[in-house]
């Protein structure tokens, strides 16, 4: 006799659950129960499909970095339209206005969640580094449609860009920053090796 209903696509179910926990109470609210209860499961639901907690947590924060790759793809399709700025403004607000934040500070928070990380990803912040990677792909091919200096540095540049919106951005508990103050902190950083 079957001892309940089949749930459908679990994992992103509790998945999704996780992004819920954390947007609302951040890393330290982030429990295994938490999330069960959020995805309106039993607790052995979650440890059915992972080995422990943390294991799951691995697996979520990887699934996120997974979903940056539409962003990437969205943001190199812009490029030699627009404005190189207006273009990277919107790319980093739609990183981190995501889960992206609460990401980066429940990497921060588990030291048991880094270790697991490191054996799949052996450097940086899973969420930040994919996010470097993006804005320098996007800077490169602006590069080579020359709207960005031939001689700037998009390696350095990018971290810059991740860096400071991510300072911009990391207060949970405020409104997140409007749009031009996402926009001046990307012509400053940019601003000397952007070609009208």
């Amino acid at each position: 006799m079957p001892t309940g209903i089949a749930i459908r696509d679990v994992r992103e179910q509790l998945f999704e659950a996780a992004d819920r926990v954390l947007l609302k109470d951040g890393p330290s609210g982030l429990t295994s129960r938490a999330v069960t209860t959020e995805a309106g499961v039993a607790k052995g639901v979650l440890h059915r499909h992972f080995e422990d907690f943390d294991a799951f947590l691995a697996e979520f924060v990887l699934d996120r970095v997974d979903r940056m790759d539409t962003q990437v793809v969205e943001l190199l399709r812009t490029a030699g339209s627009g404005t190189v700025t207006g273009n990277l403004s919107e790319a980093i607000t739609a990183v981190f206005g995501s889960v992206a934040v609460a990401i980066v500070a429940l990497i921060t928070f588990r030291d048991e969640l880094r270790a697991r990380l490191r054996e799949t990803w052996p450097a940086g912040v899973p969420i930040l580094t994919e996010a470097c990677i993006m804005i320098a792909s996007y800077l490169t091919e602006e590069q080579a449609l020359g709207r960005i200096a031939e001689n700037a540095d998009v390696e350095s540049l990018a971290p810059a860009l991740i860096g400071s919106a991510h300072l911009l951005f990391a207060d949970r508990t405020g409104d997140p920053p409007r749009a031009e103050a996402v926009h001046k902190m990307v012509s400053t950083v940019i601003g000397g090796v952007v070609r009208a």
